[in-house]
C-alpha cells in the first residue's frame, strides 16, 4: 500500500477515534487502540513497519518529544502549592519504590530473566501524559488529583527512560567485562541527563528571549519553536541515548514558567498538534503489533498484570504518600489511576532489540508485554476512573455550569435561575462593589480580574461548560469571548447582541463577537432597560401533554427564549443565529414582561369584589 494511503488511513482512524470518543464519552486511547489494531494484525489493511520501514522509529521518536514537550508547557509551578509535596515524593520515592515493585513483579510472577525483568520495571514508572491528560480531560475530579496524576505522567515519562537506559547499560557493561560496577555506569547517566537538561534550558532562555524582542516574526514562532524542539532532542540523544526526553521536558516546563506572552498565541496550535500526534502515533504502533508479540502472552504474564494493577501500582502511591497532607481518599484515587500510553510501547521495542543482541531471549517479549500492559491498564482505568471517583467522593462537579461574567442586576438574576435549576453556577467581576448584589443573594462568586492568568490557576474553570459575559462593555465581552473560546469551545461563549439603539458603524464584527445571546439578539441596554420595566425569567419544563407550542401560546408574545435544560443537565442556549430543539423534559428558561391581567379578567374581578359587597 502507497506511504500515503497509509498517512490518510491513519489520520481517518486517529481522529475517527478521537469524535467517537467525544460522542460517546469511552476513553480514546482505548478507541485508537482498537482502531489501530483491528486495522493492523486482525485485518492486515496496512502495516507500519513495511509502509516507513526504518523511519517507523524516528517518526515515533520524535513524535513522543513533541508531546512530552507539549505536555511540559502545561505545568505551572503555581500548581505546586497544593501538590509539590506530592509531586517530589512520587518522582523520587515513587520512581524507586515502582521500579523495585516492577522488577520483583517480572521476576516472581511473569517468571521474566532478572536482566529483562529489572529493565522492564524502570520502564514501567512511567504513566505518560498521552493516555493521563486525555482521561482527565474527559473525566471531571477534583484539581489536586488531576494535577498530580498531570505533573506525575509528564515528569516520570523521561524519568522512567533513564531507569531502563541505566539498567541496560549495566548489563552492557557486564557483558563486556564481568565484575562492572553501577558506579561505572550511573554517574556518567546522569551527568549525560543533566546535561540535557541544562540545553533544553538554555534553549527555552533563547526563545523566551528573542520572542518578545521580535527577534522572530509571527509567522515563524511555531515552526522555529518545533524546530528548536526537535533539535534540542536530537541533540541531546546524541550525548546519550533517552536523554533528549529529559531535554525537552525540561524545555517545556522551563518555558511554561518564564512568562512569554507570545507563546500564549501559539497555545491552540501546538494543542492541535499534540492531538494528531497523539493519535497518529497510537494507531501506528497498534498495526505494528504481530500475531507473534500476543503469542508470548500466557497465565504468568495475566497475573503479573493483575500485579501491576492491584498491588505495584497500590503500593508505590500508598508508601510514598504515607506520612503527606494528601486525604485518603485522594492518595487511593492515585493508587489505582495509572494507565501507560506511547513512551512505555516506544521504549520497550527499542529495548527489545538492543536485548535480544546482548543474548536474552526474553527481550522479544518486551514487544507484547508492552502493549498487554497499555490495553489493560487503559481499559481498567479508562472505563472505571468515574466509578472510583464517585465512590472516593474526588469527583468534581458532573453537571455542566456557567460562568458568568460581570455582576450586573441581570446577571445575578440569571444566576439565582441557574441555581434553582441545579447547574454550576459563578459569577465573576474585578469590583467588589458591584459584587455586594451577589453576596448578598449568596451566589457563588470570584473577584478577580477574568483576563489575568493568575485566575487560571486560581479559580477552578472545568465546571463551567459555557461561559455568558455580559458586563457593560460589549468591547470587553468580545475580549473575554475569544479568549476562552479555544478553551471551552466557539459555540460555548456567548454575549449580548448589540443594543437595539446602538451604531452600527461602531459594531463589532460577528467574527470578533460570542454568540449573540437571545433569537432577538438582545444588547446590553437592552435587558437592562427591560429589568427596569420588570422583565423576569420564567421556568417552564415541557412534557408530551404540554409541548413547545403550547408553552409559547400562553408566553406573551414579546417573551424570548434564552436557554433550555434538559435532563440530564446539558445547557443549550437560543441564540439570534442557532436554536435548539426542545422536547419532552426539557425546562425553558424565558426572559418575559411581567404579565399584565387582560380586560375579562379585571371585569371578573371587579364583579366579584361587587358580588361581595352585595352579600355583605
Amino acid at each position: 500500500m502507497e506511504q500515503t494511503l497509509v498517512i490518510a488511513l491513519v489520520g481517518i482512524l486517529g481522529i475517527g477515534a478521537q469524535w467517537l470518543a467525544w460522542r460517546t464519552g469511552l476513553p480514546a486511547i482505548v478507541l485508537m487502540l482498537i482502531a489501530g489494531f483491528l486495522a493492523g494484525p486482525v485485518f492486515g489493511i496496512f502495516d507500519p513497519e513495511h509502509a516507513f520501514g526504518e523511519l517507523l522509529e524516528p517518526i515515533v521518536a520524535v513524535g513522543v518529544a513533541l508531546i512530552l514537550f507539549e505536555g511540559g508547557l502545561s505545568l505551572d509551578f503555581r500548581e505546586l502549592r497544593h501538590t509539590g509535596g506530592a509531586v517530589a515524593r512520587l518522582a523520587t520515592i515513587g520512581v524507586i519504590l515502582g521500579w523495585l515493585f516492577g522488577a520483583l513483579a517480572g521476576i516472581y510472577i511473569a517468571g521474566l530473566a532478572p536482566e529483562v525483568a529489572i529493565l522492564f520495571g524502570g520502564i514501567l514508572v512511567v504513566t505518560g501524559p498521552t493516555v493521563v491528560i486525555p482521561l482527565l480531560r474527559q473525566s471531571s475530579i477534583k484539581s489536586r488529583p488531576a494535577s498530580i496524576l498531570k505533573w506525575e505522567a509528564i515528569v516520570n515519562d523521561p524519568t522512567g527512560a533513564l531507569c531502563a537506559v541505566i539498567a541496560y547499560e549495566y548489563f552492557r557493561k557486564v557483558a563486556e567485562s564481568p565484575g562492572a560496577s553501577l558506579f561505572e555506569v550511573v554517574p556518567p547517566l546522569i551527568i549525560a541527563a543533566v546535561i540535557a537538561g541544562l540545553i533544553g534550558y538554555v534553549a527555552a532562555l533563547a526563545i523566551a528571549w528573542s520572542f518578545p524582542r521580535g527577534a522572530v516574526p509571527e509567522y515563524l514562532k511555531v515552526p522555529v519553536l518545533l524546530t528548536a524542539v526537535i533539535g534540542v532532542f536530537v541533540i541531546s540523544n546524541l550525548i546519550e541515548h533517552e536523554a533528549g526526553l529529559v531535554a525537552v521536558t525540561v524545555m517545556g516546563v522551563a518555558l511554561a514558567n518564564m512568562n512569554v506572552t507570545s507563546l500564549r498565541s501559539i497555545h491552540p496550535f501546538k494543542e492541535n498538534v499534540a492531538v494528531l500526534l497523539v493519535s497518529g502515533i497510537f494507531i501506528l504502533l497498534s498495526a505494528s503489533l504481530s500475531v507473534e508479540d500476543i503469542r508470548y502472552i500466557n497465565w504468568p504474564i495475566a497475573w503479573f498484570l493483575l500485579a501491576l494493577l492491584f498491588v505495584v501500582r497500590p503500593a508505590t502511591i500508598l508508601l510514598s504518600l504515607l506520612g503527606s497532607n494528601i486525604p485518603w481518599n485522594e492518595r487511593l484515587l492515585l493508587a489505582w489511576i495509572a494507565p501507560r500510553g506511547i513512551v512505555l510501547v516506544a521504549i520497550s521495542g527499542l529495548f527489545a532489540l538492543r536485548l535480544s543482541d546482548l543474548g536474552f531471549t526474553d527481550g522479544n517479549l518486551l514487544i507484547g508485554l508492552s502493549f498487554a500492559v497499555v490495553v489493560v491498564t487503559i481499559v481498567a482505568h479508562g472505563f472505571t476512573i468515574d466509578f472510583v471517583a464517585k465512590l472516593l467522593k474526588v469527583k468534581g462537579v458532573t453537571r455542566p455550569g456557567v460562568l458568568l461574567v460581570g455582576s450586573t442586576p441581570w446577571t445575578i438574576a440569571l444566576a439565582e435561575q441557574m441555581r434553582e435549576l441545579k447547574a454550576p453556577v459563578l459569577v465573576v467581576d474585578a469590583s467588589w462593589q458591584r459584587l455586594g448584589l451577589a453576596r448578598q443573594k449568596g451566589i457563588e462568586f470570584y473577584h478577580g480580574e477574568i483576563l489575568n492568568e493568575a485566575t487560571e490557576h486560581n479559580l477552578e474553570l472545568a465546571p463551567y461548560q459555557n461561559l455568558v459575559a455580559a458586563t457593560e462593555n460589549e468591547a470587553y465581552n468580545a475580549l473575554v469571548c475569544n479568549e476562552f473560546a479555544h478553551e471551552i469551545g466557539r459555540d460555548s461563549v456567548f454575549q449580548l447582541g448589540e443594543s437595539a439603539d446602538g451604531d452600527d458603524r461602531h459594531a463589532l464584527p460577528s467574527s470578533l463577537r460570542g454568540r449573540a445571546l437571545f433569537e432577538s439578539g438582545f444588547g446590553v441596554e437592552d435587558v437592562s432597560e427591560r429589568q427596569r420595566q420588570g422583565w423576569v425569567f420564567r421556568k417552564t419544563k415541557l412534557s408530551e401533554e404540554f409541548d413547545f407550542d403550547k408553552m409559547q401560546e400562553k408566553l406573551p408574545d414579546a417573551a424570548n427564549m434564552l436557554l433550555l435544560v434538559r435532563d440530564n443537565g446539558t445547557i443549550r442556549f437560543f441564540t439570534h443565529a442557532a436554536k435548539p430543539e426542545p422536547r419532552a423534559g426539557d425546562v425553558i428558561l424565558s426572559f418575559t414582561p411581567p404579565q399584565t391581567k387582560t380586560a375579562e379578567e379585571k371585569a371578573a374581578k371587579k364583579a366579584n369584589k361587587k358580588q361581595g359587597v352585595q352579600q355583605a
